[in-house]
């Protein structure tokens, strides 16, 4: 049987305010982004995963949802978004969509209902309570912001809960119309073309007292009900999880092939840096081994960065602090347990560390995900406040406001980036893809070699033992042999028997023993592999 196409599909991750403005207003919108869907397909992204869309009062980026329906003004009208998952499927790619399951926006019309009186009819679509003490066990998630998990509501007397902000209530999920009515969402999307969801924040649905209120069985039981619906109505349709947990405990958001397609794999991103950091391969080497294999047609999905904080939640608190005066030395460079900067800046701008790390993400086990602008090198803005940094405009071309926008400059949402280092004259697509030799036409080409690589779909993986500590080398299937120098010194690395092909790399030689410089890698197929 052929493999699930997302077990090897490469996602992009876009925020749309970002990416293109398409009609003058300063903010990135649907005509915006079929203007440059022919970059994406050359690029060779097979899936497009787009950041909440919906109405909202953007306290939290969108993910304060004030509708389950419709789209933001900003981003067009729903008939621009029905156009856009044309033009993505006509180009032979698919498209995902955010989908916030904990909590809606204190403004959306159900928790106005609800906090209007004790009596509403929606009241019980929500979690209240007299009391601040309950639930004690559970973590308060944004520590830097937050000092509970309750907030009180003076309309109605009463408190209500929230795991993220308190502008963001928790739905109540032991209330079956609650239950009903996401279900209902799905529904509404998926009519639209949409191929699947990113579900965010899906440990914390339901509550239980002398719990941490994560991981419930309950929650359990009904991601098992959103995917039996989802196979008997939109049965090519994928469910992609956001929960950041240990492998062990997001391998049962796998369940038995019956709940979520893909989860991403938290604990192995910050072990990327943190194996560079070390020039050391063990802390890959000790996550993966704890690492268990998805069930059948299921993926893990595995990623560098993205549009949050890099969380640190995931390890020690030694390794922690090393991180942070590694990657992030100065107090703004973090946030809440993590890191608020992209992929360039945390490596000093080397292009080597980049290109490294994106083979390590092309080669290991799971479907990558990239973020929108690190496959140039984009930097960060750090007068922008909380995740904002990340979340700049796309630097297209080095022409005004980078191509993204032809409103004037102060209309804009924020400015685009425009320092020496990594301003938009600088680091932008169309030079990128002018010169042989970018980051930008590296990674398109690795991606392409990627297509071709059936073993990497799979999530089989054996370490190449005797190799010096600082080269992560590992088989993947029988005849792709991916080695990664993680220190700034040259190693050498004698190959195991068997005749290698021309490899994929930075022009090391392939006889006898292989030469990785510092920072280098290598892909080497065996000379009798289809």
């Amino acid at each position: 049987m052929r493999e699930p196409w997302y077990r090897n599909a490469v996602f992009y991750e876009l925020y749309l305010r970002a990416f293109q403005d398409g009609d003058g207003n300063g903010h990135g919108d649907f005509r915006g982004l079929r203007l440059r869907l022919d970059y994406l397909q050359w690029l060779g992204v097979d899936c497009v995963w787009l950041l909440p869309i919906n109405p909202s009062p953007l306290r939290d980026d969108g993910y304060d949802i004030a509708s389950f329906y419709g789209i933001h003004p900003d981003y067009g009208l729903l008939e621009d978004f029905q156009l856009t998952v044309e033009e993505i499927h006509r180009r032979g790619m698919r498209i995902i969509v955010d989908l916030v399951l904990n909590h809606t926006s204190d403004e959306h019309p159900w928790f106005q209902e609800a906090r209007r009186s004790r009596n509403s009819p929606l009241r019980d679509w929500y979690v209240w309570s007299d009391t601040d003490q309950r639930y004690a066990d559970a973590r308060i998630i944004f520590l830097d912001t937050e000092r509970s998990n309750w907030a009180w509501d003076e309309a109605s007397g009463q408190f209500y809960w929230h795991r993220f902000y308190s502008s963001q209530p928790d739905l109540n999920y032991e209330n079956p119309a609650v239950r009903a009515a996401m279900k209902d969402a799905l529904r509404f999307w998926l009519r639209l073309g949409v191929d699947g969801f990113r579900a965010d924040a899906v440990p914390y649905l339901f509550e239980e007292e002398g719990t941490n209120c994560e991981n419930l069985p309950r929650t359990h039981d009904y991601l098992r009900e959103l995917r039996t619906m989802l196979a008997q109505e939109y049965p090519d349709a994928i469910l992609l999880a956001e929960a950041n947990q240990w492998p062990n405990e997001v391998r049962e958001y796998f369940g038995e092939s019956d709940e979520f397609h893909l989860c991403f794999h938290f604990p192995l991103m910050p072990r990327i840096f943190l194996a560079l950091a070390r020039a050391d391969r063990q802390p890959l080497v000790e996550i993966l081994a704890q690492t268990p294999p998805p069930p059948p047609a299921c993926q893990w999905a595995t990623f560098l960065r993205n549009h949050d904080e890099l969380t640190l939640e995931m390890v020690s608190e030694e390794e922690r602090q090393y991180l942070w005066s590694h990657y992030a030395p100065r107090p703004e460079q973090r946030l809440n347990l993590g890191i608020r900067r992209r992929l360039a800046p945390l490596l000093g701008n080397d292009r080597r560390r980049i290109a490294l790390l994106y083979s390590l993400l092309l080669t290991l086990p799971g479907a990558p995900v990239l973020y929108y602008g690190d496959e140039i090198g984009m930097g960060e803005d750090l007068r922008q406040p909380d995740r904002n940094g990340v979340r700049t405009p796309m630097q297209w071309e080095a022409g005004a406001n980078a191509g993204f926008s032809s409103a004037p400059a102060a209309q804009l949402y924020v400015p685009p980036i425009a320092d020496a280092e990594y301003g938009y004259a600088r680091v932008n697509v169309a030079d990128q893809r002018a010169e042989s030799g970018s980051l930008l036409r590296e990674l398109r080409s690795l991606i392409a070699a990627r297509k071709g690589m059936a073993a990497l779909a799979t999530d089989e993986l054996r370490w190449l033992t005797d190799a010096p500590p600082p080269v992560a080398a590992y088989w993947r299937g029988d005849d792709l042999l991916a080695l990664h120098n993680l220190s700034g010194d040259t190693c050498e690395v004698m190959l195991p028997a068997g005749e290698f092909a021309d490899a994929l790399e930075q022009g090391a030689s392939v006889t006898g023993a292989l030469v990785l410089p510092p920072y280098g890698y290598c892909w080497l197929r065996l000379s009798n592999s289809a």
